[in-house]
């Protein structure tokens, strides 16, 4: 942090030469008054000045200890009472800085420090617990099924209510395995410790797989899927794309309806590659675009059960990484355009 600050060593400079001038500047003139009254007598001078120099010592250190008591000592408690608090587990420490803004001394500005820190904790901390919670609460409603669905197909006789209970727990199992997997991935992610390699592929081709393995699900619902993407040759760590696409174009399947559209085009527009996925589904309201990439969050709760409100928080955090942009375009009932524009010398 840069501030502007007060200069401790000036004033410590000058005080100190004060000191040591007014010594000596007290200590001559009791030598010329103690010389001349007792002619010059010089056992009785030294004893004198003896006792000068030891009590202007005594002063001048009881003086030095009021001042470190009160710019050293204060200041230092303070700031070590803020730092037990926080390594207990207290955010919420706040200190006060003694100073005004451009006048800021060091203690000022490690005030400030742990001040910041402080906040920055107390919000990892509640994002932590947030995650935690959310987490719980993702991982219940798979194995409440599970749990359920696997009673009743012990006690159930009728071969086609046993298959149809099976299909239930195989869907609630890779629902669950899908949930752990994106929470391993946003947690790698998130603590940098995937660090793909970096080649050169066909972005185009990691589109129409992205299509392909939705293929049942497309076929299923009767959706009609039109592709228009150009030759585009990247240099950048695959695995990231995949993630990316993966997820947009899955999004636009599970939000159409039956017999709708899901549109995909991939540009390279002077050097900016741009891929859009566009859908016919429900839309997205304003106030759920302001969350779509938030952790969990899951704005339509009819489809719920087919993902874990993970998919948008892992897409926004590999656009970043990317150093790429993501934009979205949504209108309730008329569907939604997510656009993701990536400059080809980024990385």
């Amino acid at each position: 942090m840069n501030r502007k600050r007060a200069n401790l060593s000036v004033p410590g400079v000058l005080l100190f030469f004060a000191t040591i001038a007014l010594t000596v500047t007290v200590a001559l003139l009791m030598y010329g008054l103690v010389d001349e009254r007792t002619g010059g007598n010089k056992k009785i001078v030294a004893i004198v000045m003896l006792l000068v120099v030891v009590f202007l010592s005594i002063l001048w250190t009881i003086a030095d200890v009021i001042r470190r008591r009160i710019m050293v000592d204060k200041p230092v408690e303070q700031i070590l009472s803020a730092t037990e608090r926080i390594a207990a587990g207290d955010f919420s420490v706040r200190l006060q800085q003694r100073h005004g803004y451009a006048e800021y001394d060091e203690y000022d500005c490690i005030m400030e420090n742990l001040n910041l820190m402080a906040e920055a904790l107390g919000k990892s901390e509640m994002l932590k617990t947030d995650f935690i919670s959310n987490v719980s609460h993702e991982l219940k409603t798979p194995l409440a099924v599970i749990k359920s669905y696997a009673l009743l197909l012990q006690t159930e006789q009728d071969e086609g209510k046993r298959r149809e209970y099976s299909d239930v727990l195989r869907k609630a199992a890779s629902n669950l395995s899908d949930l752990v997997t994106n929470i391993l991935r946003l947690s790698k992610l998130e603590n940098e410790k995937i660090k793909p390699q970096k080649g050169y592929f066909r972005l185009e081709e990691v589109v129409e797989n992205a299509v392909i393995g939705l293929e049942d699900k497309i076929e299923k619902k009767k959706i009609e899927v039109e592709c228009d993407l150009e030759e585009v040759e990247l240099y950048s760590a695959q695995v990231y794309w995949e993630i990316v696409l993966n997820n947009l174009v899955s999004n636009a399947v599970k939000f159409t309806d039956e017999g709708g559209r899901v549109a995909i085009t991939l540009k390279n527009e002077g050097g900016t590659v741009v891929v859009k996925v566009t859908d016919t589904g429900c839309g997205i309201s304003p106030e759920t675009g302001k969350r779509i990439f938030e952790k969990f969050y899951q704005g339509d709760a009819s489809h719920a059960q087919e993902g874990n409100g993970l998919g948008l928080a892992l897409v926004k955090k590999v656009v970043d990484i990317l150093g790429a942009k993501i934009t979205v375009e949504s209108a309730l009932g008329k569907g939604s355009t997510f656009a993701v524009a990536w400059k080809t010398d980024v990385e």
